[in-house]
């Protein structure tokens, strides 16, 4: 079966990809909008693409539409992580996974997002099983991170030596993880999300 794998990063792919390869047929696909700036963008395709070249498996790559991303969320850009931004997020990513899915005759869908402790499994879930339904692609459901999932893709990018960033990828979660700026107070004050 062939699956596609959104994939936001090299180290959350790693893990992931090792976990399905013998299972599925895999497509990596790496559509992150949200990603910034450009240069955090680059840097983290990169590393996939050059991680998709010593796996031998060739990597599919979204527009990088900032804008429209930033239309979609800016309503939300106060409100913290594990709120409403990042719920409108996800499903900006898993849609255009699944357009592409059924552009390209890809028979499943998947994400490697719930293998972030930051990320909530559940509502990955419940957003992946309702574009299923309306895409008519199956989606496997999961919580990559469970069973040390994200352990042991700490391991995995120890081992390749991958770049791990230090925030989520959007500039919004970039203000949020420093604590003396306005920012942080601004999205405290906002009280609607979880604030790193």
């Amino acid at each position: 079966m062939r699956l596609l794998l959104h994939s936001c990063c090299a180290p959350c792919f790693g893990y992931v990809y090792e976990l399905l390869e013998s299972q599925y047929s895999i497509i990596p696909f790496f559509y992150n909008p949200n990603i910034a700036p450009l240069t955090e963008y680059n840097k983290r395709l990169e590393e996939l693409k050059n991680f998709c070249g010593l796996k031998k498996v060739k990597l599919s790559i979204g527009e990088y539409d900032a804008k429209s991303w930033t239309s979609v969320v800016k309503e939300h850009r106060f409100s913290g992580e594990r709120s409403e931004r990042c719920w409108l997020c996800y499903e900006v990513r898993l849609r255009r996974s699944f357009e592409y899915a059924a552009a390209n005759s890809i028979d499943m869908v998947t994400t490697t997002l719930s293998i972030s402790p930051h990320k909530d499994a559940a509502r990955i879930n419940i957003l992946g099983k309702k574009l299923s339904m309306e895409f008519g692609i199956e989606f496997l459901e999961a919580d990559f991170k469970k069973n040390d999932g994200f352990k042991k893709s700490l391991e995995l990018s120890k081992a390749y030596g991958f770049y791990r960033q230090n925030y989520c990828g959007c500039i919004y979660s970039k203000l949020e993880r420093d604590k003396k700026s306005l920012w942080y107070k601004k999205c405290l004050s906002a009280g609607t999300g979880r604030v790193l």
